[in-house]
C-alpha cells in the first residue's frame, strides 16, 4: 500500500507517520530526509539541489520529483511507503501520478485556531522531546533527560500563520485533487488524543485493504 500523508503544519503527521509505519510495515518518506541524504552523500541530483540551497532559492518542483523519483525505484519501498511532505502542490501531484502509484491520501484535518496554539505552546527539547505549556505545570525542564525546554525561532504567530496560509493556498488544493480520484480520507480529528486520530486512520485504511 502506498499512502500519501496531508495535514498542516502542527497537525500531528508526525505522531501518525510513525505509528502508521510500525503497524502497517510501510517504509516512511520524508522529502526533507531524501534531500539531506542526497546532499550528505554528494549525488548529481543532491549537487543540484544544493546549489540552489546555498544560493538561498527554493528547490524547483522538477528537481524534487526527481528526487522523489529516485527514491522509489529503490528496493526497499517495494511493499509499501509512506510520502510525508510530498508533493506539496498539484505540479508534483500529477508528476507523481506518472511514476507512481498513490492507494490512498490521509488528509488530518485539523482546526486552525487549535494548531496555532498548540505549535505558539509547544517547547522543545535537544534530546528531541517535545512538551505543550499546558502539560508542563511551569515546569521548564525535560523530564527524560532534565536539559532545559525552549521555544524553536519559527514558532511564533507570526511565522506560523505564514505556514498555514502557504498550505492553503499550495498544499490544500491536492485535498480536491484525490478527492476527485476516490482515494482521500479526511480525518476530523477535533479534540481526539494521537491514539484516537490513529484508531480513526486504521478503521478507515482497514477498510481499503479488505
Amino acid at each position: 500500500m502506498n499512502i500519501v500523508l496531508l495535514g498542516a503544519p502542527g497537525a500531528g503527521k508526525g505522531t501518525q507517520a510513525a505509528l502508521l509505519e510500525k503497524k502497517y510495515n510501510l517504509v516512511h518518506i520524508s522529502t526533507g530526509d531524501i534531500f539531506r541524504a542526497n546532499i550528505k552523500g554528494g549525488t548529481p541530483i543532491g549537487k543540484v539541489a544544493k546549489s540552489y540551497i546555498d544560493a538561498g532559492q527554493l528547490v524547483p518542483d522538477s528537481v524534487t520529483c526527481d528526487i522523489v523519483k529516485d527514491r522509489l525505484q529503490q528496493e526497499d519501498v517495494k511493499a509499501g511507503y509512506m510520502l510525508d511532505g510530498f508533493p506539496r502542490n498539484l505540479f508534483q501531484a500529477q508528476e507523481l501520478d506518472k511514476f507512481a502509484r498513490v492507494d490512498a491520501c490521509i488528509n488530518i484535518s485539523v482546526d486552525p485556531a487549535l494548531l496555532m496554539d498548540r505549535i505558539c505552546g509547544r517547547r522543545v527539547c535537544s534530546c528531541g522531546a517535545s512538551y505543550h505549556v499546558s502539560t508542563l505545570g511551569g515546569r521548564t525542564t525535560c523530564e527524560k533527560c532534565g536539559k532545559p525546554l525552549y521555544q524553536r525561532d519559527d514558532d511564533n504567530p507570526e511565522t506560523v500563520g505564514a505556514r498555514l496560509k502557504t498550505y492553503q493556498t499550495q498544499t490544500a488544493p491536492l485535498i480536491d485533487y484525490y478527492g476527485a480520484q476516490g482515494k482521500l480520507i479526511t480525518i476530523e480529528c477535533g479534540t481526539a488524543s494521537p491514539d484516537g486520530v490513529f484508531a480513526m486512520i486504521c478503521e478507515k485504511l482497514d477498510a481499503i485493504i479488505k
